[in-house]
């Protein structure tokens, strides 16, 4: 492989140490010279703060600014935060897809990744993930979150309608939200006596027409143990943890988005797209698009391009089903 840089490292990153291997030539690299041998360094370093402040410091004396590593999991995330700023801020760094820069098979070590990644960067063969700035990485953090909270909200919602459903109380059939007014006025009074008279019904509904409520008195015919009382409180608990755990972490995202306020308006113009998926629009790519020359760079990027897999005229399986999926929807 003819080298374009001539001086570069590629890392080989673990959850406890980071493998870093810097090719290095005594001058750079000359276009008419085809093969270049080049001095190569290899050092292990440990992933602590400390630790990556001596790798950085390290990078920094060997005048080394142009760094690949493989996304592994998040381990490369303290990585790159290390470096971002690393030599005044102009050290490259490519954080690249596995699957691109996969070894031949053989004996493999830490220290030929990291030298094989190092090859590759040096030879130009390498194409960064799009890492955005650090401000839209934190809102991405939080935005991610926030799916991750609503998704356990919504699974403690079932259990607690599973617990209703085992006792008998099939308030779901006629409540169009279990856990509106109506429906929390009425768990909260199966929590404290165990069971639902009409009068329950009639007096802490709200909005519901009277055949609604002559329906929903032939689903209160269960009946609640002491313990089972004691379960639902404990789920309702967690319930309304998870609830207002949801409002501090809107309240942050609000906080920390209202610098993109006026790009959050006009995402939110966009039919079918409402405020919540505008701030993570903004989160995931920021407000600046110029990482994607095109609008089919961001599709490919996003993973709303199908790929080509194609031998002899005929394309594999899961080309013709993604393709399907993608005309159907």
């Amino acid at each position: 492989m003819q080298a374009i840089l001539h001086n570069c490292c590629g890392m080989d990153v673990h959850k406890d140490s980071v493998v870093a291997c810097i090719l290095k030539t005594p001058e750079p690299i000359a276009t008419e010279r085809k093969r270049e041998v080049a001095d190569k360094e290899i050092r292990v370093f440990g992933t602590f703060p400390d630790d990556l402040v001596q790798m950085r410091d390290w990078l920094e004396s060997r005048n080394c600014h142009h760094v690949a590593m493989e996304s592994t999991g998040v381990y490369w995330q303290p990585i790159y935060e290390a470096l971002e700023d690393a030599a005044g801020g102009e050290m490259e760094i490519l954080v690249v897809n596995a699957r691109h820069m996969k070894n031949v098979p053989g004996k493999k070590t830490d220290m030929k990744d990291a030298e094989w990644i190092a090859s590759l960067l040096r030879s130009g063969l390498l194409s960064g993930s799009f890492i955005p700035p650090q401000d839209v990485r934190e809102l991405r953090q939080l935005t991610r979150y926030r799916k991750n909270v609503v998704q356990d909200i919504s699974t403690q919602k079932n259990r607690v309608e599973k617990t209703l459903q085992q006792a008998g109380f099939k308030l779901s059939t006629f409540l169009s939200d279990v856990f509106g007014v109506s429906g929390r006025n009425l768990i909260r009074i199966l929590i404290k006596s165990g069971k639902l008279f009409p009068s329950d019904v009639e007096n802490e509904t709200k909005r519901i027409s009277k055949e609604k409520k002559a329906e929903i008195k032939r689903a209160i015919t269960g009946q609640l143990t002491e313990k089972q009382r004691h379960f639902l409180q404990l789920q309702i608990t967690l319930l309304d943890g998870l609830l207002a755990h949801l409002e501090s972490i809107e309240s942050s995202i609000a906080e920390l988005s209202a610098k993109w306020e006026d790009d959050i308006e006009r995402l939110n113009t966009i039919p079918g797209i409402g405020l919540t998926s505008a701030t993570a629009i903004i989160g995931e790519i920021g407000s600046d698009v110029s990482k994607f020359p095109t609008a089919e760079h961001f599709c490919s990027w996003a993973g709303l391009a199908p790929g080509d897999n194609m031998s002899a005229g005929k394309k594999k399986v899961q080309e013709l089903l993604l393709e399907t999926h993608i005309l159907k929807a």
